[in-house]
């Protein structure tokens, strides 16, 4: 039995399938297993995707690099969520922007003819991969609003009302430094810490390294 599979019942691919279902899917020569160490490049900007890639253990981020050296950080992924199904069929299938491992990471690569034989032999599956595809292209959808149509201001009140609601507070603990923030924002690291000076300033917030803190959500809210 491949020692993987109980790890694939609970991914949003083969989440519904059964492990012998799983099990009967898998042939030599379809896929291979790898592990990353912390801050590796899994996959370079512009290289050919091959591969639908499952992470199994650990966090992946996905980041480009634009003309003025600013990196901006697409979007991260962890446990059992799925990387490179939106390419692995493209005319152009290279990766726009580099996948890296922010942790140590294990990754299950799927390659295409096996992604193609799972999909014409299981409906389930093709639903899933399908609504996967979706999925992603939403965040990238998303993300792709926040950096053209919003203001840096904007983008911090944004991400501190919704930290304020899932939190549960007002103050909002960070589990990352304020240049992880930046990327998420595909903003200079000094740029954000301007814009929270000034928000200090006006009295909206304080913020040390480890957390930010909403002295007027009605102000924050009407800005």
């Amino acid at each position: 039995m491949l020692d993987f599979i109980q790890i694939l019942k609970h991914t949003e691919l083969f989440g519904s399938l059964s492990s012998q279902e799983i099990h009967d899917l898998f042939s030599k020569n379809t896929y291979f297993l790898k592990d990353y160490k912390k801050n590796s490049i899994i996959h370079f900007q512009n290289e050919k995707c091959t591969t639908l890639d499952i992470i199994l253990k650990g966090t992946v981020s996905i980041q480009g690099i634009d003309t003025k050296g600013n990196y901006i950080s697409i979007s991260d992924f962890t446990n059992n969520h799925t990387i490179g199904g939106n390419l692995l069929f493209a005319h152009k299938n290279f990766y726009p922007m580099t996948v890296l491992s922010k942790t140590d990471v294990t990754i299950l690569h799927l390659k295409k003819n096996l992604i193609i034989k799972i999909c014409q032999s299981n409906t389930t599956f093709l639903t899933n991969f399908l609504q996967s595809l979706s999925d992603k292209t939403l965040i990238l959808t998303d993300k792709i609003k926040t950096l053209s149509f919003k203001s840096i201001r904007q983008c911090i009140i944004d991400f501190l009302i919704y930290e304020s609601h899932v939190q549960k507070s007002n103050v909002i603990q960070l589990e990352f430094t304020k240049k992880d923030l930046a990327e998420k924002f595909g903003i200079q690291r000094t740029s954000l810490s301007r814009e929270l000076s000034k928000m200090k300033t006006d009295g909206l917030i304080q913020y040390d390294a480890n957390s930010i803190t909403i002295l007027d959500m009605d102000a924050l809210t009407n800005t």
